[in-house]
């Protein structure tokens, strides 16, 4: 009777000393859950230098400072974003390789490129990162400094003006169809490779008008390079306080965001993309991070849940869609 006592107490005390392990145990294997246990890399949908890659290397900085792990930025340009994208899927689904990109690799690219992958079906936005709208533009030596002036001005010169795309097909390409429709005017569209080369062109004279972001368009608005007209945003951007919105004006239809987000592997174990969620979410709350978005013309992104921003690029995808349909636009 004693020995059976005896045993039974070992076992308790085995019971008991395991229990603690574990529990002293499961912290450690949660914090490896929550952020990798070797560096991380932030593949880049576009080039070195680019917005995309400002802003990721900007919440770089801030992950690898809250983690103490190394996060390396590798810009993959090219294909639309699809050599990014790849570089993504090809990658293991533990939260080692993350991409940084717009919300365009999968509301605009497949109206413009023809794709052999599904883009919506490949990466799944975890996080907004930085926002900002679109901003016409205008050569200074175009007498219009307003945007009803710029309508008039238009209207006046038919068939003499265009606007600028930073790449025909995408937002920039569609904000000035609309506004062709809506106004009832007959601007001529340019395409071009990228921003560079369009606004080049626009303080060139070579073309009178432009869709741009902010962040490529601010330095020369300040600088008196170009003019500014209207914002897309449905409020003012706090970057151009001075310049009006699009619904200001008149036309509520040109409203319009564009967003840079945080994206994984679809198929990534679930709680480990609500730790690297909560991970970007606490980074981008930083005021250091919010100060370098700013300095490069972006705001902060907004705590939006993965489900809403899913939804939000499915009425982007239908309503770019729709507009480049009416011109029977193709992809290439």
């Amino acid at each position: 009777m004693q020995r059976r006592h005896f045993i039974q107490g070992l076992l308790r005390t085995s019971a008991l000393v395991s229990a603690a392990t574990l529990a002293l145990t499961a912290p450690s294997a949660m914090a490896q859950a929550a952020w990798p246990a070797k560096p991380v890399r932030i593949v880049v949908a576009g080039p070195a230098g680019g917005s995309a890659d400002i802003v990721a290397r900007v919440l770089a900085d801030v992950l690898s400072k809250q983690t103490g792990q190394t996060v390396i930025v590798e810009p993959k340009p090219g294909a639309g974003g699809v050599l990014a994208v790849n570089e993504l899927s090809l990658a293991p689904r533990d939260g080692s390789t993350l991409l940084v990109g717009v919300n365009s690799l999968v509301s605009e690219i497949p109206h413009i490129v023809k794709l052999k992958i599904d883009m919506a079906a490949e990466i799944k936005p975890l996080a907004e990162v930085a926002r900002g709208g679109l901003v016409m533009v205008g050569n200074p030596s175009v007498p219009a400094k307003t945007l009803p002036e710029v309508i008039a001005y238009v209207k006046a010169n038919p068939g003499k003006l265009n606007f600028a795309s930073y790449t025909a097909g995408t937002l920039s390409h569609v904000m000035g169809l609309q506004l062709n429709k809506a106004a009832g005017i007959d601007m001529l569209h340019v395409g071009y490779k990228g921003s560079t080369p369009a606004l080049q062109d626009l303080m060139g004279g070579h073309v009178q008008f432009m869709f741009d972001g902010l962040a490529t368009s601010i330095p020369l608005i300040k600088a008196g390079k170009i003019r500014a007209f209207a914002v897309s945003m449905p409020k003012r951007s706090p970057l151009l306080p001075e310049v009006p919105t699009f619904a200001e004006a008149g036309y509520p239809q040109l409203e319009a965001i564009g967003w840079m987000g945080l994206w994984v592997k679809p198929d990534m174990p679930a709680a480990l993309q609500a730790q690297i969620r909560e991970a970007a979410l606490k980074a981008i709350a930083e005021p250091a991070l919010r100060e370098r978005l700013a300095d490069v013309g972006f705001e902060p992104g907004q705590a939006r849940t993965p489900e809403q921003l899913s939804a939000s690029l499915k009425a982007d995808y239908d309503r770019v869609g729709a507009v480049l349909q009416s011109i029977n636009f193709k992809p290439e």
